[in-house]
């Protein structure tokens, strides 16, 4: 009889900055349903990583509600916490420990050089010369939540290819150095990994305020589509239109499934023969039927007491078990704590 075949791990997650939008289920939500059901997965609620830029005590006091919401939008959009595992960054100590060995396989120069941190800072509003040190060192606490459970792949955005890179480099160096311990890890980048936000300037995004939030109600929907940004040369409807690169037809061949409907929309755009409000419309019609079983499983969801929290310990407490397995390995391919262990013994022998 041959031996069954170990799945394949995979690392991925959020930091828990608040409810979760249409941004977030395109490029990885909708990607990490499918993924599980043919690998081992593993979702991280980053909460460390929340304080490279947001520090201050009632910025923390907010992460558990923040949390909670982002794990009911999980739980709301199809991530079985029975086939998944979403643990709590900062509850597995292993992390710390391994973060610290990580730094001393990297360059400063390597880890400034990366496009993602300057941009973090930029967001942020912090000049060069107040750049925090865990800012960053931001992808090394990455490459430690990713080696953590020895993930095979990572689902990211094409914007975070580079840290991903970057933890195979370090896998490499360790295992160069102590012996094989790590895979090398791999990207795997969605086929849509970034939406364009409402309001057509760039990705969607809560510091952008450009977003359509999985859960906001039918009103605010129809609200927002309203405002979203169009053809900017088209004034008039019959006037020709633009449709490629146009955000409410990005939206359109993504959310609505009425796939006949979208292509009439499209001609006729095209031609100046409808106006952006019956586009819109109809966007917020698809949009709606989209976030309506959603919004059913949020309900059931807040609902029940203690879920979430439960969902949470019993992924971290089982995360803490791999890690610790991990770290173990780690430490004795390095030869730390032999010295300690030597030592340790001798003085119980002494003590009698």
């Amino acid at each position: 009889m041959s031996e069954k075949k170990e799945k394949k791990r995979i690392l991925t997650g959020d930091r828990p900055t608040g409810h979760l939008h249409l941004g977030h289920w395109v490029g990885s939500i909708k990607n990490r349903v499918a993924l599980q059901e043919q690998y081992e997965c593993y979702f991280i609620i980053a909460d460390l990583h929340t304080l490279t830029t947001k520090p201050q005590k009632e910025d923390i006091l907010r992460l558990r509600d923040h949390m909670r919401s982002m794990v009911i939008d999980y739980l709301a959009c199809g991530v079985d916490p029975k086939k998944s595992t979403i643990y709590l960054q900062s509850a597995a100590p292993a992390v710390f420990e391994m973060n610290l060995i990580f730094e001393m396989l990297i360059s400063v120069n390597r880890l400034t050089g990366l496009p993602s941190i300057k941009e973090m800072a930029r967001n942020a509003h912090l000049d060069s010369e107040n750049v925090p040190f865990g800012l960053i060192g931001y992808p090394v606490l990455q490459t430690a939540d990713i080696l953590m459970p020895r993930a095979h792949l990572v689902p990211v955005g094409k914007d975070n290819e580079a840290h991903i890179e970057l933890a195979r480099d370090i896998a490499r160096r360790f295992n160069q150095y102590y012996g094989e311990v790590f895979p090398l890890p791999e990207a795997m980048l969605s086929e849509t990994p970034t939406l364009i936000g409402t309001d057509g300037k760039g990705k969607m995004s809560k510091s952008a305020h450009n977003t359509i939030f999985l859960s906001d109600d039918a009103k605010t929907v129809e609200k927002k589509v309203k405002g979203m940004y169009t053809d900017p040369n088209r004034i008039h409807a019959h006037q020709c239109g633009t449709v490629e690169g146009n955000p409410v037809f990005i939206y359109h061949d993504i959310f609505n499934p009425r796939k006949d409907e979208v292509d009439d929309l499209k001609a006729r755009y095209r031609e100046g023969k409808v106006g952006d409000v019956e586009v819109k419309e109809k966007l917020t019609i698809a949009i709606n039927e989209f976030l309506d079983p959603i919004r059913e499983k949020r309900k059931h969801f807040e609902n029940e007491k203690g879920l979430i929290e439960e969902i949470i310990y019993d992924g971290t407490e089982k995360m803490n078990i791999i890690s610790q397995a991990t770290l173990k390995e780690m430490r004795s391919a390095m030869g730390i704590g032999g010295a300690w262990n030597k030592i340790s013994r001798m003085a119980r022998e002494r003590k009698g």
